[in-house]
C-alpha cells in the first residue's frame, strides 16, 4: 500500500492534502506543497553527520534586534486578521489546486501556478509581520506556536523568479508522473492506475511483470530525472532561507524531536528481525514459483516479483506465499465484486465505522464534490489517493481512483481518517490545523483499518463465510497482514533515508540511482531486474518524489498506529490476541481518538500520544505484540528449511539483469549500445543507411578519381619527380 500524505507545514501544507499512498502515495496536491507552508517549529533535529543549526526566530535574534515589537496584545491582533485572512486565501488555493488534480490541463495548471506564486506572496507578506515579534516573553503558549509557524517563509523565501521557476518545476515533475503511460509495440497503452497496478498485483508471469515494472521506470522515472537537480537546488535554498541547513533539516523540524534520527534507527532494528524472517520466507515461496534462474535463496529478490510497481508491500502475492492454503477463507474482493459493491459504498463503511464510535460523520458537500473513482469522460487526473481540507469548515474531500476490491476498502478507511482529523481540529486556528506530528494524521485510519481487515469484522460485513479462528486460519491473517505492514517498514524507512542525503550532499546526481539501489539492497534485500545506469531515475518512480513529499511520515505511521490500536482495545474491553481486536461501535475508543485530533498542532505531539495510549513516546512493542504469533511461526519454518536470513550472496542478479539482449516487449529496443524508443531507433537505423549510401558513393568517386590520375601520369613523359598526384589526392 502506498500511503499517502498530511500535507506538513502551516497546517500541513496547510491544506493538508492527505494521501494514502501508501504511504503510500503521493500527496498530489504537491505540485505546491513546500511553497508557503510553514514546516514546524523552531525546534530542529541533529543528524549523525553534522549539528543541525537552528531557525533564527525572532526571539532568537532579539539581542540583535533591538526593534522587534514585545507587546503581546499586538500579537494577538495580528494572529486574529492573520487566521481571517488564511481561511480565504487557503481556500481559493485548494480550489485551484483540486481543479488542476482532478482534470489536467494547460488552463487548470496556468491557473495554479498562478494561485502559488499569489500563497507565496501572501505567506511572505505575513511570515515577514510575523518575524517582528520577539516571543521569548509572552505567556500566551498558543500565539507563541501560532507566530513561530508562519515565521516560516518556506519556499515565499526564494526571490519570485527562482519561486516561479521552482513551482513551474514541481508542476512538470507532477504532471509527467501522472500522465505517463507504458505502451505495447502493437500501439496500445496503459497508465499506472489502474493499469499497471493490475498487472503487477495479478500477473505471476516473469516477463510481463518486468516489462511493466521497466516500462514504468523508463516512462515517468527517466523523464523526471532532467528536473531533479534542479529543483533540489530550489528546495535546499528556501530551507537556507529559513535558517536550516538544508530541505531534509527542515523535514525533520516538524517532529519537534532533536534525536528523530536515532530514534527512528532504533526502532527500525527493533523490527528488523520480524522483516528478514518474512524476506526469508517469501524468497523461498518465490523460488518454488520461479525458480532458480531468477530466486537466489541466498541472494536478494527481484523488485518485480512482490505484486507491486516499488515492492512497498507484498500482499499481492499472498496466493504465492500463504502457510496453509487449505486453511483460506473466502476471496474477499471476489466477495465485494459478487455483492456488487462500488466505491461510494467502501465509503460508506469507512464512514459508518467512524460514526459507530461516535465520532463526526461527513459533511454532504463530501459526497457531492468528492472525486471517489476514476473519471471516464477522457480527463487525465492525479489518481494516488488524497484528503483534502478546504478551509471553511465544511467542505471535505477525498480523490482517489476506486478500484473495488480489499486493498482500496483498507486505503478508503485511511482517507477517511483525514477527514475525520481535518473534522475534529476544524475550530483551531488555521496555523495549528494539522496533526500532532506527520505521522498521526496518517496513522488514524489506518488504525480503523487495523479492525476493518480482521476475520471477524469482514465476517460482519458478509465478505468471509466465517470468522475461521483455528491456528492455522490466524497465521494465515498474520502473514496477509505481514505482507503489508512489516514489509512496508524498511521501504517507508529508506525513502527519506536517501532523500535527506540528496539534499545534504553526499548523494549527488552522478550517483542518484546507484545510491537508490544501494539503500534498496541494504534495508529491503532487493535487487533491480534489469541492469540501472546513471541515465535512470528509479525513485522518480514513486508517487512522492516527483511531488515532493516527505516520506519518513508513513516509518511514523506504521509503528505508532499499533499503539494507538493497542490502547483503544484495552479501553474497548478487549481480550486475547491483539490481532482479533476490532474496536467497531466502541464509544469508549472513540472519545480517546476524538480527544487527540482535537488537539491538532496545538500542543507537542507527546501530549496527544500520552491522551490516547497513556504515554508519550513511540515504541515498536505493540507492533511486535500483534505479530508475535507469526515470528514465532517463521522461525520455525526457516529453521526446519535452513534459510540464511539476510542476503548473503548481495552480488547476485537474475537471468534478465545479466541479460545483454533487449527486453521483450518492452516498448524501448538496444540500438549501438544504446537503450531508445522504437522511433529513435528507426530514425537511427535510417541514419546510419543514408550515411553508409554516401560513403558509397563517395568511395566509387574517390577511386574514379584515382584510377584517372594514374591513368593521365602514365601517359606523360617523366621529366622528374610528379607531386600532382599526391596534390590531386589532398583536395580530393
Amino acid at each position: 500500500m502506498d500511503q499517502g500524505w498530511a500535507t506538513a507545514g502551516l497546517p500541513s501544507l496547510l491544506f493538508l492534502l492527505l494521501c494514502y499512498g501508501n504511504p503510500l502515495l503521493i500527496p498530489s496536491q504537491v505540485v505546491t506543497r513546500q511553497v508557503t507552508v510553514t514546516h514546524g517549529t523552531s525546534s530542529q533535529a541533529t543528524t549523525s553527520s553534522q549539528t543541525t543549526t537552528h531557525k533564527a526566530t525572532a526571539s532568537q535574534t532579539s539581542a540583535q534586534s533591538p526593534n522587534l515589537v514585545t507587546d503581546e496584545a499586538e500579537a494577538r491582533k495580528f494572529v486574529e486578521e492573520y487566521d481571517r485572512t488564511s481561511q480565504v486565501v487557503w481556500n481559493e488555493y485548494a480550489e485551484a489546486n483540486w481543479n488542476y488534480n482532478t482534470n489536467i490541463t494547460r488552463e487548470t495548471s496556468s491557473v495554479l501556478l498562478q494561485k502559488n506564486m499569489q500563497i507565496a506572496n501572501y505567506t511572505l507578506q505575513y511570515g515577514t509581520q510575523a518575524r517582528r515579534f520577539d516571543v521569548s516573553h509572552f505567556q500566551n503558549t498558543t500565539i507563541k506556536r501560532i507566530l513561530k509557524k508562519v515565521q516560516d517563509l518556506e519556499r515565499a523565501a526564494l526571490p519570485a523568479q527562482e519561486l516561479e521557476e521552482y513551482n513551474k518545476i514541481l508542476l512538470d515533475m507532477e504532471t509527467t508522473y501522472s500522465v505517463a503511460t507504458v505502451c505495447h509495440t502493437n500501439g496500445s497503452c496503459l497508465q499506472l492506475e489502474p493499469d499497471l497496478t493490475n498487472v503487477m498485483a495479478t500477473s505471476r508471469k516473469y516477463e510481463e511483470l518486468l516489462w511493466a515494472w521497466k516500462g514504468w521506470r523508463d516512462k515517468a522515472g527517466r523523464t523526471i530525472l532532467q528536473f531533479y537537480p534542479k529543483y533540489v537546488e530550489f528546495i535546499n535554498k528556501a530551507a537556507r532561507l529559513n535558517g536550516y541547513v538544508d530541505a531534509g533539516d527542515s523535514w525533520r523540524s516538524m517532529y519537534e524531536m532533536p534525536s528523530l534520527e536515532q530514534d527512528l534507527e532504533r526502532l527500525f532494528q527493533q523490527l528488523q528481525p520480524l522483516y528478514l524472517n518474512l524476506h526469508a520466507y517469501v524468497r523461498r515461496a518465490l523460488h518454488r514459483h520461479y525458480g532458480a534462474q531468477h530466486i537466489n535463496l541466498e541472494g536478494p529478490i527481484p523488485a518485480h516479483l512482490l505484486g507491486n510497481m516499488w515492492a512497498q508491500t507484498w500482499s499481492n502475492i499472498y496466493d504465492l506465499v500463504v502457510p496453509f492454503p487449505s486453511a483460506t477463507l473466502m476471496d474477499t474482493t471476489e466477495a465485494m465484486l459478487k455483492q456488487g459493491w462500488t466505491p461510494r459504498r467502501m465509503f460508506k463503511e469507512a464512514d459508518d465505522f467512524f460514526t459507530s464510535l461516535g465520532l463526526l460523520p461527513v459533511p454532504p458537500e463530501f459526497w457531492n464534490k468528492s472525486m471517489l473513482e476514476k473519471p471516464t469522460d477522457g480527463r487525465e487526473v492525479v489518481c494516488h489517493a488524497s484528503a483534502w481540507d478546504f478551509y471553511n469548515g465544511k467542505d471535505f474531500r477525498i480523490k482517489q481512483c476506486t478500484t473495488v476490491n480489499l486493498e482500496d476498502l483498507v486505503v478508503a478507511h485511511h482517507e477517511m481518517g483525514h477527514i475525520q482529523y481535518f473534522m475534529q481540529y476544524k475550530d483551531l486556528p488555521v496555523a495549528l490545523r494539522d496533526g500532532a506530528n506527520p505521522g498521526f494524521h496518517e496513522a488514524i485510519g489506518d488504525v480503523l483499518a487495523l479492525s476493518v481487515s480482521t476475520p471477524k469484522h469482514l465476517h460482519s460485513l458478509n465478505l468471509l463465510s466465517s470468522e475461521g479462528d483455528s491456528f492455522e486460519n490466524n497465521i494465515n491473517f498474520l502473514m496477509k497482514m505481514a505482507l503489508e505492514k512489516i514489509a512496508f517498514i524498511p521501504f517507508s524507512y529508506l525513502v527519506d533515508q536517501w532523500r535527506w542525503r540528496v539534499f545534504d550532499g553526499s548523494i549527488t546526481k552522478e550517483n542518484y540511482n546507484q545510491e537508490w539501489w544501494s539503500l534498496r539492497l541494504k534495508y529491503q534485500g532487493l535487487c533491480p531486474p534489469v541492469p540501472r545506469t546513471q541515465g535512470d531515475f528509479d525513485p522518480g518512480a514513486k508517487f512522492h518524489i516527483p511531488s515532493s513529499v516527505p516520506y519518513i511520515r508513513y516509518f511514523v505511521s506504521f509503528i505508532i498506529q499499533f499503539q494507538f490500536h493497542e490502547a483503544l482495545c484495552q479501553v474497548a474491553g478487549h481480550t486475547g490476541p491483539l490481532h482479533k481486536c476490532d474496536i467497531y461501535q466502541s464509544k469508549e475508543a472513540g472519545q480517546r481518538l476524538a480527544a487527540a485530533m482535537k488537539l491538532g498542532f496545538s500542543q507537542p505531539w507527546p501530549e496527544a500520544m500520552q491522551l490516547i495510549t497513556g504515554q508519550p513516546n513511540m515504541s515498536a512493542s505493540a507492533m511486535l505484540s500483534y505479530f508475535k504469533p507469526l515470528l514465532d511461526w517463521l522461525r520455525a519454518e526457516n529453521e526446519l528449511h535452513g534459510e540464511k536470513l539476510g542476503w548473503p550472496q548481495y552480488n547476485w542478479t537474475p537471468n534478465s539483469a545479466r541479460s545483454e539482449g533487449p527486453l521483450r516487449d518492452s516498448g524501448r529496443v538496444s540500438f549501438l549500445g544504446l537503450d531508445l524508443e522504437p522511433q529513435q531507433a528507426r530514425v537511427g537505423q535510417w541514419l546510419l543507411l543514408f550515411l553508409g549510401i554516401a560513403l558509397l558513393v563517395a568511395t566509387l568517386g574517390l577511386s574514379q578519381r584515382l584510377f584517372s590520375i594514374r591513368h593521365h601520369s602514365l601517359r606523360q613523359p617523366h621529366h622528374g619527380p610528379q607531386f600532382g598526384s599526391e596534390v590531386e589526392l589532398r583536395h580530393s
